[in-house]
This record gives structure tokens, sequence and C-alpha cells, in this order.
């Protein structure tokens, strides 16, 4: 299992433990883990599971593809280190990720 640590707006963090293959949206739906939306299941159709990589994992977790930056445009308050949670994929090298959730969701 990989360990993710989302932060909520207010800084509350919430431990996760996760499994290999699953997205990090997912685990944030599956402990619910508040301002993460997802309305659209996951399927990069909408902006409502954004979130910001912390600064030391934005190397490993990369950039994101196209159709995840046009997406993105429709996020709130969108910053280098920007993503959708349902296009990053749990692994082995994210254990330890820390992300945190915007104050609200696009």
């Amino acid at each position: 299992m990989t360990k993710l640590t989302f932060i909520a707006h207010d800084g509350t963090p919430f431990d996760v433990e996760a499994e290999n293959g699953s997205t990090v949206m997912e685990n944030a739906i599956r402990n619910a883990v508040p301002g993460i939306e997802a309305e659209c299941g996951g399927a990069c159709a909408c902006a409502t599971c954004h979130v910001y990589v912390d600064e030391a994992w934005t190397a490993e977790v990369g950039e994101p593809e196209a159709m995840e930056e046009d997406m993105l445009d429709f996020a709130y308050d969108v910053q280098p280190n920007s993503r959708l949670s349902c296009q990053i994929k749990v692994r082995d090298a994210l254990d330890g990720l820390v992300v945190r959730v915007p104050a609200r969701q696009g």
C-alpha cells in the first residue's frame, strides 16, 4: 500500500493507504476527503478533483497531458503544481505523496 496525504483547505491532514493502480481521486472519494467532488467520476471531463501537488513531489508526479491541461482551464485558482487527481495513478514511487485541496472546485 502507498501512503497519500491530503491536506484539506482548512489545513486538516487526511492520511490514506492507497492501492497501486488506483487514482489519487478514487482514494480521496473512498476516504471522504472534503473538497474533492469528482463529479465526472474520474473521466477527466470536469475539474472538480483539482489538487495542488506538494512542490517536493511535482517531478515524480509529472506534468499533465493535453486533455488534463484543457480541463484545468475550468479549475479555480490554477497554479503551476495543479493537477486533476483523477489523472494521477498511485504507484510505489508516490509513497508519501502530499496534495493540497483548493478552497473550492471549478
